[in-house]
């Protein structure tokens, strides 16, 4: 399985799939762009205006914070993999709905199969709840945890911080932790016993065990 040729065609897809509605609003599908053999993907919630106009992910001002944190992570783009749960733009900027959370995960789904990122950071609570869906974002922000054998670092979106600035300085201390996770992640060769699950109390009870979600 060549892991370029199911991207393409993963974006194939993407461009023309009427799966739900949110393709009457879609100018240009944003099936996610980066490094097929990523350590490290970012999921997050739906493209924007600016993402619906070009095709790509995060290219407007939430955009532009990504790539200053990335650097403060000491990333590029072009090393990781940028993607959305949803890859039309919901109406006004809205939530994407359980129905088109639904219909897209098939696309996300195979992407993070075929990339097979040693850590996944989720941007946003939308995503976040792809991986643990009854957790509290102001609680487990930046905090990386193993969810089966992959581990997952929720954070707050970049737009957060572009509607909450008090946000900022704690996104961007949240994303220096991602070195170490990825360190965590190959030492543990990811052969990590499933250590969340979907159930809000037992995330909080492996938050009280750090030793247990993190090796820093």
């Amino acid at each position: 399985m060549d892991p370029v040729e199911v991207l393409r065609e993963i974006s194939a897809q993407v461009k023309v799939c009427e799966a739900c509605a949110l393709f009457h609003s879609r100018r240009n599908g944003v099936p996610g762009e980066g490094s097929p053999q990523a350590e490290i993907m970012f999921i997050g919630e739906g493209p924007g205006f600016h993402e619906n106009e070009q095709g790509r992910p995060f290219v407007g001002p939430a955009g532009k914070f990504l790539d200053e944190l990335l650097a403060e992570a000491g990333y590029q783009r072009e090393q990781v993999f940028i993607a959305n749960v949803v890859k039309c733009r919901p109406p006004g900027n809205r939530d994407p709905l359980p129905d088109e959370l639904s219909a897209c995960s098939r696309f996300l789904d195979r992407q993070i199969e075929v990339i097979n990122p040693c850590v996944i950071v989720t941007l946003g609570r939308i995503s976040m709840g792809k991986f643990l869906p009854n957790a509290r974002i102001s609680e487990v922000h930046g905090k990386p945890i193993w969810v089966q054998d992959r581990l997952v670092v929720p954070m707050y979106h970049p737009a957060a911080a572009l509607h909450q600035p008090s946000l900022k300085p704690v996104i961007i201390a949240d994303f220096r932790v991602l070195p170490k996770a990825i360190a965590s992640a190959r030492a543990a060769g990811r052969n990590q016993p499933a250590q969340v699950s979907t159930a809000a109390n037992e995330v909080k009870h492996e938050e009280e065990k750090p030793e247990q979600l993190t090796l820093f």
